[in-house]
């Protein structure tokens, strides 16, 4: 094995128990983030706003006139599309007045935020969507490929190089998303105290329903990681 990959290797019990933290650690996130929305989006904000008008309100402060507001069926399929200057809501956010509805709108509002001033990690991420989306097709071949052909021997060569190299892209894609969406979630609170939009007394429900969406992007990042790192290990 070349001297550099050999820092990459992993054996094969730590790595399955590497795994299992990293597959319940990706459950726990997921169960954080629909208990604390569930809990947080039966409670009303004080001032009745809602999502719609709370991202409109921190993108009208900014000086941003360009962005529409559209709203979207399905559960927290809350996105800002830097391409197409779109803020979606999900109907759930984009009609409540909860705090996690408030909350999440101007998450969304807070990538409108970045978009306008530049803000590099975001641009770094929007230059790597292309490359990202043809990882993300591309995997799933590899499995089925694995499966069906490699599955006695393990699977080597080019596919095993493809596969690498996808992991790769996607484990920087999940990296530099940590970053953006921490800094979203930041800016998103701070407007909303300073817009008097919610009361401080209100940003405990905000906090924790931002925080625990953030836990699913580091579930990401770290689940891509591990995969990445077990085929290094295989490339000797």
């Amino acid at each position: 094995m070349p001297a550099f990959l050999s820092y990459f290797y992993i054996a094969p019990g730590p790595f399955w128990v590497m795994f299992i933290f990293v597959l319940i650690f990706s459950v726990y996130a997921q169960i954080r983030v629909s208990s604390a929305y569930s809990k947080n989006s039966k409670i009303p904000s004080r001032g009745g706003i809602t999502g719609r008008e709370a991202a409109a309100a921190v993108m009208e402060r900014a000086g941003i006139t360009d962005v529409e507001i559209e709203e979207a069926s399905g559960y927290l399929s809350d996105h800002y599309d830097p391409a197409h200057r779109t803020l979606v809501l999900s109907s759930q956010n984009y009609r409540g007045t909860s705090l996690a509805a408030v909350g999440v709108a101007a998450h969304e509002a807070g990538h409108a935020l970045q978009h306008r001033e530049g803000y590099r990690m975001l641009q770094f991420r929007m230059a790597l969507v292309p490359a990202t989306r043809i990882a993300s097709g591309v995997v799933p071949f590899i499995y089925v490929a694995s499966f069906l052909f490699f599955r006695n021997y393990g699977f080597g060569g080019a596919i095993l190089d493809i596969a690498i190299l996808c992991f790769a892209v996607l484990t920087l894609f999940n990296l530099v998303t940590l970053p953006v969406e921490y800094d979203a979630s930041r800016r998103a609170k701070v407007q909303l105290v300073s817009l008097g939009i919610l009361d401080q007394d209100e940003m405990h429900g905000v906090n924790e329903t931002l925080n625990a969406a953030a836990l699913t992007y580091l579930a990401a990042f770290v689940g891509s990681l591990l995969t990445l790192l077990q085929l290094l290990s295989r490339r000797n």
